[in-house]
């Protein structure tokens, strides 16, 4: 298939050559730029706050030079394509996947298991450059969003620099065959590069509003950045004089704005969207200018320590990352401390540099220059065998996993239906006469990796309502006589394993209405897009219509503040949102129906530890998952609210001491681990408080429950 026209008439070379330019220090000083940042805002976020703009900083230069190429030696046919695809391959596939192996065995002998499922699926998808997608997925689903920082999480941006590197060649090759045929081959380049741009900064801007986490990742919302290098190369190649006035000063401009993007942009702006327009235009800044003057930006850029780490700026961005989330987990085996002090930073920062240096000399400069892969069959053969290899040790870390999960959930099946089980909560239950007292109730019986996905049914099932919560489904459990609706978000879920075998016990039927991070309140909250916000409070108005219009005996409701009111800060918040659940409440009590309110849970993401995680870090020395009830403390509305209301239907349950017993609140009880991340009860744990909850609801009074 010809891509581009051989005809000389109206062939590409015929028009005026592109002016040719060599090595640009400019170039590489930038990219050293743009890694420093990086590996500075990784290791110190806090100072460094827009650290991340340096990837940036890397898809306009790869833009730039990848087109410049592209517009120099246009394809002309499948085999140029496959030519530049296999040179792509030989110059970053070595490397990366060398990284992506070393990561998938470091997490096998240093990271805690509970770690090695996502970090198998994240290798197997990096090793395949889809990783962004995988990411994107995952940024949406908010019970995933405390998860341990993976240590193949950088490559999401190799993996959007990969898929540009796959359609480009096409791209320009079409645009330059179709504007050959029109004589015209410059003028449709550049309007193709255009359309591109404009297309994704329109759809960046949009989506990052609509979907901040999701567009963080996709390729998409990033073209434009990539596109505006391939702006630059049409404009210095085919357009620019001999000298670009003020160049010096652009240059400048140019390198301001990105050092000032390094302070003052923030991880909480809406990013890329139009924000990312400063790191990208001040990149293509410095790189229009050229300059060459002796106030220009290029004598600093070429001081000779920019040269070298722009020389090895892609192996100081491979690995770093997993250097930074690896070595805590090695520290804490060795009986070191966990957290990275200064110097652990400083060694991070020179092993990162050395490693770097070792791993382009020897691997990204002799496989770019090997014989052995000199034509593009054995170059895709050796990605083939190479990619399935890496996703082999991926899917192989996940299936280890797995198959510890399952023996571990067979295991915890067994004590569940042993009635003398001091397994989770039975632990705390007084000691009958006839059974002995419950010991050593910290001992591990629940595996961390089992813990991060033992949730309760309503996941599987499909039971939740999620952003615009235009779709509302319901799902039942039991067939008993007596309704029960059981509603809020999914601090109102992870009570249902408990509530099923009280179903089977008491002739319940539970009726779920459950919304993903949506508060059942008549008050706005803060839900990103405006969909999104009204489509929350639309749910709230029809899971009161549905639940007061008959049928139901009685409602079961909890819920955690997950995002504050729209438009209101934290504070305002705690003061303002019980108003928005005291018209629901009186509601339900108005139409007759017993009314229970389950206050939240503690919550250890006061603390910032996932349980799960730390428990596998922690396993001989669980007090450091611990805390009291004042650091696990998050405010109520919904509890708050129901304690001002005055109605013999309404009761309050207050579950502290379920986790909190003796005033310490326990990752592990009864050898249960009591929350799958930051928020969130393990199904097992909630299983076994299926005694206690009977008991309060029986003392309650209320006569659905006697």
């Amino acid at each position: 298939m010809q891509l581009a026209t051989t005809d000389a008439e109206s062939s590409p070379s015929s028009a005026p050559k592109p002016k040719i330019s060599g090595f640009r220090a400019d170039i590489q000083g930038l990219r050293a730029l743009a890694v420093g940042i990086v590996l500075l805002y990784h290791l110190w976020p806090n100072r460094f706050v827009g650290g991340f703009i340096g990837v940036d900083v890397f898809f306009v230069i790869s833009g730039f030079l990848i087109t410049s190429h592209l517009i120099k030696s246009p394809p002309k046919n499948w085999r140029d394509v496959t030519s530049f695809w296999a040179r792509r391959i030989r110059r970053l596939l070595p490397a990366s996947l060398l990284v992506l192996f070393v990561v998938g065995i470091s997490t096998f002998l240093v990271a805690p298991q509970s770690i090695w499922v996502d970090t198998g699926r994240q290798i197997f998808s990096a090793a395949l450059y889809v990783v962004n997608w995988d990411f994107a997925i995952s940024s949406v689903d908010y019970l995933a969003a405390d998860n341990a920082p993976s240590p193949v999480q950088h490559f999401w941006s190799l993996s959007v620099e990969e898929q540009f590197y796959f359609i480009w060649p096409v791209i320009i090759g079409l645009a330059f065959l179709i504007g050959a045929r029109m004589k015209r081959p410059k003028q449709i380049v550049g309007f193709t590069i255009v359309a591109i741009f404009a297309a994704s900064l329109v759809f960046s801007v949009w989506y990052t509003i609509e979907q901040p986490a999701m567009a963080y990742f996709i390729t998409p919302t990033r073209m434009w950045e990539l596109a505006t290098g391939g702006l630059v190369a049409v404009f210095v190649i085919y357009v620019r004089p001999k000298r670009l006035p003020f160049s010096s000063l652009i240059g400048w401009v140019g390198l301001a704005g990105i050092v000032a993007g390094t302070f003052f942009i923030r991880a909480d702006m809406p990013f890329p969207g139009y924000i990312a327009l400063v790191p990208v235009v001040s990149t293509a800044l410095v790189i229009l200018a050229d300059s060459r003057g002796r106030f220009s930006v290029l004598p600093l850029l070429s001081l000779r320590p920019a040269q070298f780490l722009g020389d090895i700026s892609y192996s100081v961005y491979l690995w770093h990352w997993p250097l930074i989330v690896l070595v805590p987990y090695l520290s804490e085996k060795l009986g070191t401390t966990e957290n990275l002090g200064r110097l652990d930073k400083a060694v991070i920062i020179l092993f990162s540099i050395l490693v770097a240096w070792a791993s382009t000399t020897w691997v990204e400069n002799r496989f770019r220059k090997t014989t052995l892969l000199k034509s593009p069959k054995r170059t895709f053969g050796f990605a083939i065998v190479a990619m399935a290899l890496v996703s082999a040790l991926g899917l192989s870390q996940m299936w280890v996993s797995d198959k510890i999960v399952e023996q571990n959930k067979d295991d915890l099946q067994i004590a569940l239906e042993d009635p003398d089980s001091c397994l989770g909560a039975a632990s705390l239950l007084p000691s009958a006469e006839d059974k002995p007292k419950c010991e050593d109730t910290k001992s591990l019986m629940m595996e961390p990796a089992a813990a991060k996905n033992d949730k309760s049914k309503a996941y599987a099932d499909g039971c939740w309502a999620s952003e615009p919560y235009t779709d509302r489904p319901e799902c039942t459990y039991g067939d008993g006589e007596k309704q029960v609706a059981l509603v809020g978000n999914s601090h109102a879920g992870h009570w249902l394993p408990a509530l099923e075998r009280l179903a089977q016990k008491n002739d319940w039927t539970i009726t779920t209405f459950l919304a993903s991070n949506c508060s059942i309140s008549t008050l706005p909250q803060d839900l990103g897009a405006p969909e999104g916000v009204k489509g929350c409070q639309d749910y709230s108005d029809w899971v009161v219509d549905r639940t007061t219009s008959g049928g139901f005996d009685a409602v079961i409701t909890s819920e955690r503040q997950s995002t504050p009111l729209d438009g209101k800060s934290w504070e305002e918040t705690e003061k303002e949102a019980p108003e928005g659940h005291r018209e629901i409440l009186e509601s339900w009590v108005d139409a007759k129906l017993d009314v229970v309110v389950i206050r939240d849970t503690p919550y250890p993401g006061g603390e910032d530890i996932q349980v799960p995680d730390c428990v596998a870090k922690h396993e001989d020395e669980l007090e450091e998952c611990s805390g009291t009830p004042e650091s696990w403390y998050w405010m109520d509305p919904l509890a708050e609210s129901a304690k001002k209301i005055d109605s013999e239907n309404m009761s309050i349950i207050y579950p502290e001491d379920w986790f909190c017993p003796d005033g310490r609140c326990e990752p592990v009880i009864g050898g249960v681990i009591t929350y799958f991340d930051t928020a969130h009860i393990t199904a097992t744990y909630a299983k076994t408080l299926a005694p206690q909850l009977n008991d309060r609801l029986h003392r309650s009074g209320l006569d659905t429950f006697d």
